[in-house]
């Protein structure tokens, strides 16, 4: 098969669409014939040489596809070939097949085409399995999400909305803002232009950033809050104020998805399924899509991920 190989640590020039060994399905894995990926910044990430997959992953990124079950491992009753399926990957997306743990695959939900599903597994169970599992956030409450244009972000707006949560982003622009005021943000708060601390108090809070955003994401949580960080695009350490968390009762989870065990990634993927495809096959909650881009040119699209540019997803397309 083919599949994208990150030849060196570098900028998008060092993805090349090669010829690589076929993948097998081992016993409890399933053989997807990819139809879409998408790109993730964690595969940006992997591109620079500062994140190398977990033991065991295929070596190219990708963590998420859609396409069609061609094979299935023993011990597999759940699918059967020929099924529509999306699924979370601890890697090796960018490639025409690849062999993925049956507990990660989840059914195409129904009215969203094949290469539009590629878009949903890492966003969905990102956003549920942090924002509704792990922080319990609750119709009513508040929700301040860090990167609103993003795709993490705007399947957050949309699923916290549809849940009957308000809902508040940051975003970069005034496109951005408009964007995500389309998606159901109740606010949008230009983070060149305005502190967000001084804008919101949230009950929960969604960080892609990290050390840069920590004292303030603090300041701006309420009484009982929570704030989950699942990204450090503003760097990994800073000072933390326990006085002011022991004043406001707060707690701060740190979280990833990628190296989770199996059986915890199936957990997440199997509640996203009861839970969240029902919002998404009956319109409230859809992926955002900025480009569909083919495989072959995976450097293309990450050069739309460097520039900043873009909203919602960006597919890699066979």
């Amino acid at each position: 098969m083919r599949a994208i190989e990150i030849t060196r640590s570098g900028g998008p020039e060092v993805l090349e669409w090669r010829e690589v060994p076929d993948p097998r399905p081992e016993r409890g894995e399933v053989l997807i014939e990819v139809t879409a990926s998408a790109v993730n910044r964690a595969d940006v990430h992997q591109r620079q040489g500062f994140y190398d997959p977990p033991t065991g992953a295929p070596p190219y990124p990708g963590l998420e596809v859609s396409g069609v079950v061609a094979e299935v491992g023993s011990d597999v009753e759940q699918f059967k070939v020929g099924d529509e399926v999306c699924a979370l990957l601890a890697g090796g997306g960018y490639a025409e097949r690849v062999a993925v743990p049956w507990q990660q695959v989840m059914p195409v939900p129904q009215g969203v085409r094949l290469v539009e599903a590629a878009g949903l597994p890492e966003v969905a169970c990102t956003v549920w399995s942090n924002v509704f599992m792990t922080a319990r956030l609750r119709r009513g409450e508040t929700l301040l999400v860090h990167g609103g244009a993003s795709g993490i972000g705007t399947f957050a707006v949309q699923l916290a909305k549809a849940l009957g949560s308000r809902v508040v982003t940051t975003v970069g622009s005034a496109a951005k803002a408009e964007r995500v005021r389309e998606l159901g943000a109740d606010e949008a708060i230009d983070y060149h232009q305005e502190d967000f601390a001084d804008k919101v108090q949230a009950d929960v809070i969604l960080d892609i950033i990290g050390a840069k955003y920590l004292a303030g994401n603090v300041r701006a949580l309420r009484t009982g809050g929570r704030l989950v960080v699942i990204g450090l695009q503003g760097g990994r350490k800073a000072e933390l104020d326990l006085g002011a968390l022991l004043t406001k009762r707060a707690a701060v989870y740190g979280t990833t998805l990628r190296s989770r065990p199996v059986d915890e990634k199936g957990a997440i993927a199997r509640s996203v399924v009861d839970n969240v495809w029902p919002l998404v096959s009956a319109g409230a909650v859809r992926p955002v899509v900025y480009a569909e881009v083919p495989m072959a040119q995976a450097a293309e699209a990450h050069e739309m991920v460097d520039s900043g540019e873009h909203i919602g997803k960006i597919l890699l397309v066979r």
